[in-house]
C-alpha cells in the first residue's frame, strides 16, 4: 500500500500537460474574440430613450425596431465579410500556385501565402504547421483550401494543379457574388424607402394638424398601433431580406 504513493504521483506528473510549443501555437486555432462590453447598451438605450417620449408602447416599438435594424445590420456585414474572405482566399491560392510552380515546397508556400494576404496569415500558418506534422490541416475559415490541400495529399495529385482549380472555383463564386450584389442594389433601395415611409407620413400629418405623434404616444389605441406598426416593419425587413437572400 505505501509503495501505491509514490507510483501514483510519478503517473500525475507523467501526465501533466506541457507547456504549449511554437509549434502547437501554430496550429491550434486562434481564440474567438470576446464581444465587447458595451453591447447591452446598443439594445437598451433605445428603448430607455422611448420611454418618456413615447411610453410603453414606444418602448415594445423601439426593442422590434432595434432587433430589425440588427438583423439587417448583421446581414450586410455577413455579405461583405464573405465576398472579402473570398477575395483574400483567392489571393492566398494564387500565391501558392506560383510559389509551388517555381518549386517551393508546400509548407513554404502556405507561409509566403500568409505574408502576402495577412488578414488569413493565422489560418495559413496553420495550415503550415499542420503540413509539417503530417496532420489534418485544421481551417475551417478556408475549407476550399483545406480540402484541396487534403484531396491532393491522399491521391497523390500535383498540388499546384488542385490548387489552381479550387482557384478557378473561388474567383467564379466572388464574380457571382458580386454581380448579384450589383444587381440587388436596386431592390433594397426600394426596400429601404418602403421602410422609411412610415417616418415620413407621421411627418407629413405632423404638418397638416393632424397629430399623429400625440395619437400614437398619448392614447391607448395608438399605442396599440405603434406596436403592430413596429411589428409590420421588422416582418416587412425580414421578407425583402429573405427574398433577396
Amino acid at each position: 500500500m505505501i509503495g501505491l504513493i509514490p507510483l501514483c504521483f510519478g503517473l500525475a506528473l507523467a501526465c501533466w500537460p506541457a507547456a504549449p510549443t511554437r509549434l502547437h501555437a501554430a496550429v491550434e486555432r486562434p481564440a474567438v474574440k470576446r464581444r465587447k462590453a458595451w453591447w447591452p447598451l446598443a439594445w437598451f438605450l433605445p428603448a430607455a430613450v422611448a420611454w418618456p417620449l413615447a411610453g410603453p408602447g414606444g418602448v415594445v416599438a423601439a426593442g422590434v425596431l432595434t432587433v430589425a435594424f440588427r438583423q439587417e445590420w448583421l446581414a450586410h456585414r455577413r455579405a461583405s465579410a464573405g465576398l472579402t474572405l473570398a477575395g483574400h482566399s483567392a489571393t492566398a491560392l494564387r500565391t501558392m500556385v506560383a510559389e509551388l510552380r517555381a518549386g517551393a515546397h508546400p509548407v513554404l508556400a502556405a507561409e509566403a501565402a500568409a505574408d502576402a494576404v495577412p488578414a488569413l496569415s493565422d489560418e495559413l500558418r496553420a495550415l503550415a504547421g499542420a503540413a509539417r506534422l503530417d496532420t489534418e490541416l485544421p481551417a475551417p475559415g478556408l475549407p476550399g483550401l483545406a480540402d484541396a490541400w487534403t484531396l491532393g495529399r491522399r491521391f497523390g495529385l500535383p498540388l499546384a494543379d488542385v490548387l489552381e482549380a479550387a482557384r478557378r472555383d473561388v474567383e467564379a463564386g466572388l464574380s457571382f457574388g458580386r454581380r448579384m450584389r450589383a444587381k440587388l442594389a436596386g431592390p433594397r433601395a426600394s426596400a429601404v424607402v418602403l421602410t422609411g415611409l412610415p417616418a415620413l407620413c407621421l411627418l407629413l400629418g405632423e404638418s397638416m394638424g393632424a397629430r399623429p405623434l400625440h395619437v400614437l404616444t398619448g392614447t391607448v389605441p395608438g399605442q396599440l398601433l405603434l406596436v403592430v406598426g413596429a411589428l409590420f416593419l421588422w416582418a416587412g425587413t425580414t421578407w425583402c431580406r429573405s427574398l433577396a437572400r
